[in-house]
């Protein structure tokens, strides 16, 4: 089943890391994406740009508003899309994640529909 997990913290708190305090994040990251790729979990992940760089389109005004839609104390940073068996397979992928990077919390939710990039041509095998 996919899940994705939204990753969430105090974007001002991560983006004022030193190099050095995010080279060992990454790096911790990194030995849990090696893990997962190797046992065929780990699907897209990426990493957001600041709320300051967000652009909100309100659908029920057709209203463009610069930043994020909702003050909150944690803003979506990021996400991940993950093949595991259920819940608990994802939740123990959260965990991996937490023990990585510390902090802030992981919302996960079972993925509806999966539509992947069409601009990816399959391999031929």
């Amino acid at each position: 089943m996919l899940y994705a997990i939204l990753c969430y913290h105090d974007e001002q708190f991560v983006w004022s890391w030193t190099k050095e305090q995010e080279a060992a994040v990454i790096g911790g990251l990194k030995g849990v994406h090696e893990t997962l790729t190797r046992e065929g979990k780990l699907g897209p992940s990426l990493r957001l740009m600041p709320t300051t760089a967000a652009t909100t389109l309100s659908k029920s005004k057709d209203l463009v508003l610069d930043g994020p839609f909702a003050e909150t104390k944690e803003q979506l940073l990021g996400l991940y899309v993950i093949d595991v068996d259920g819940l608990e397979a994802a939740l123990e992928v959260a965990r991996q994640l937490a023990r990585a990077n510390p902090g802030g919390s992981y919302e996960l939710r079972p993925i509806a529909a999966y539509n992947p990039d069409p601009r990816e041509a399959p391999v031929a095998g």
